[in-house]
């Protein structure tokens, strides 16, 4: 068994922000407090307990990070993502448990004619600095949980917006307490607990709904239009979108021309990755491609997948309309070494399929042996290439084709094979290129019987 990948160094951002954050909580939840304890102020201890519950949270935090950027291994084939969501519905669960907590004390306190808090300008500095500390490191928090989509960072950035909402709460039971309104300190204690509980429910909602694999709101669109604009796509049949920490896991199956070969297949697949990663950002897609029949398929297309389908190697296939009905001619190549009535079953089974397609048509297969991919030989003599090259040029002299040239000869089993170029003037049509040069090709087979086979090719004359 291979050992999993290397742990890839935690997102920076992610790392320096959680790290700035436990600091932070630490050093004010202690001053609130101490100075909730100081003064007798319910409202202040809660806030103080608030920030408590923020710095166990942001440490979670902290330490789920380092887990969350880990790459997919053996046992987790969609990454670690997922432990950011399991550390926010923890988060979430003390929050509550808090909440329930200041909820009875501070109905105890209201029935229980508690003394107001002894009031001074020190908890109210505290408060102060608590909210600057607060809206600064919540909005460093939000900036890196959108830049990472991290759900664990977002999370932190909540609970210390919700420490913003909650100190000007306690600041306004404080100054209610100072005018004599007693139940001023009692009240403001319900109205952190409220705000807790309100932002943990914001919060629970988006964590819920990545654990039960919601697709995030837009992006099955963009994922769709993304790979539809890719050449060669003709249509996303199927799209689904799951979230696993910052990553949009797609799984599409796509309609693609069955005229394609594979590796036209292979670049689309790579193409629509690189599109679907410049919408989404980080995305794995997973790409079924489902092969379909275009409108605009010629006739020939058509029976080229059905030989492929079937396994034959076909060529040379000629189509004529002849009005009422179509002819059909095909080479098929098999072993050589194959008996004539199996090879006939195979062009008589590759004809049915034929029909099948295209209904009442003529089919007409000529059967021939299997070029080896590889077959045996060794370059003739040179006196054997002379004297095919000037043979050549003999052919070709006062016609449309002229310089004969890289004339090379092989000696093989079945026979000689001459492959040679030559060339023509750049804007003949191809037709008359190929009928001039098939004329060559003819009479060097007449004039050396022993040549099997000669490919030509031809090029363009030089200025």
């Amino acid at each position: 068994m291979s050992p999993p990948p290397a742990s890839p160094p935690v997102h920076p951002a992610k790392s320096r922000v959680a790290a700035v954050s436990v600091l932070a909580s630490a050093a004010m939840a202690a001053a609130k407090f101490v100075v909730g304890v100081a003064i007798g102020s319910l409202a202040l201890i809660s806030e103080a307990l608030h920030s408590s519950v923020d710095l166990v949270a942001t440490v979670v935090t902290w330490v789920v990070v380092q887990v969350s950027d880990r790459p997919a291994d053996e046992e987790h084939h969609y990454g670690h993502g997922k432990i950011e969501s399991l550390s926010a519905l923890g988060v979430i669960a003390m929050l509550y448990v808090l909440a329930g907590g200041i909820l009875v004390a501070a109905w105890g306190r209201l029935h229980g004619g508690a003394p107001p808090p002894v009031l001074s300008a020190v908890p109210f500095a505290v408060l102060l600095l608590d909210i600057a500390v607060n809206l600064w490191r919540a909005r460093a928090l939000h900036r890196a949980a959108r830049a990472t989509s991290s759900q664990a960072l977002a999370a932190d950035a909540l609970h210390f917006a919700s420490d913003v909402l909650g100190a000007c709460a306690v600041i306004a039971g404080l100054t209610l307490s100072g005018l004599g309104y007693r139940w001023g300190d009692a009240a403001a204690a319900i109205a952190v607990a409220l705000v807790i509980a309100g932002l943990g429910l914001r919060l629970a909602r988006s964590t819920v709904e990545t654990l039960l694999d919601r697709a995030p709101e837009g992006a099955s669109e963009k994922a769709s239009t993304a790979i539809e604009a890719v050449p060669g796509v003709i249509g996303v049949e199927r799209l689904r979108v799951r979230m696993v920490g910052p990553t949009h896991f797609i799984d599409a199956i796509v309609r693609v021309p069955r005229t394609f070969p594979i590796d036209r297949v292979e670049e689309i697949k790579r193409r629509a990755q690189d599109a679907v990663k410049s919408v989404l950002g980080d995305a794995d897609l997973t790409f079924t491609a489902v092969p379909v029949a275009r409108d605009n398929e010629s006739v020939r297309e058509r029976i080229m997948v059905i030989a492929r389908n079937s396994g034959l190697a076909v060529h040379h296939v000629t189509v004529h309309d002849l009005g009422s009905k179509l002819t059909v001619s095909i080479d098929l190549e098999v072993d050589g070494a194959m008996a004539l009535n199996a090879a006939h079953d195979i062009a008589h089974q590759f004809e049915h399929s034929i029909r099948d397609e295209f209904g009442d048509v003529e089919v007409d297969t000529h059967i021939e042996p299997l070029e080896p991919e590889l077959p045996l030989g060794a370059d003739a003599s040179p006196v054997r290439v002379e004297a095919i090259k000037a043979a050549l040029t003999r052919f070709a002299a006062g016609g449309a084709i002229h310089d004969i040239h890289n004339v090379r000869v092989r000696d093989t089993e079945a026979g000689e094979i001459v492959n040679f170029h030559c060339r023509a003037v750049p804007s003949m049509s191809v037709i008359k290129v190929h009928e001039n040069v098939d004329e060559i090709e003819r009479a060097l087979r007449r004039a050396f019987p022993t040549v099997k086979r000669v490919i030509s090719h031809a090029e363009p004359s030089r200025a």
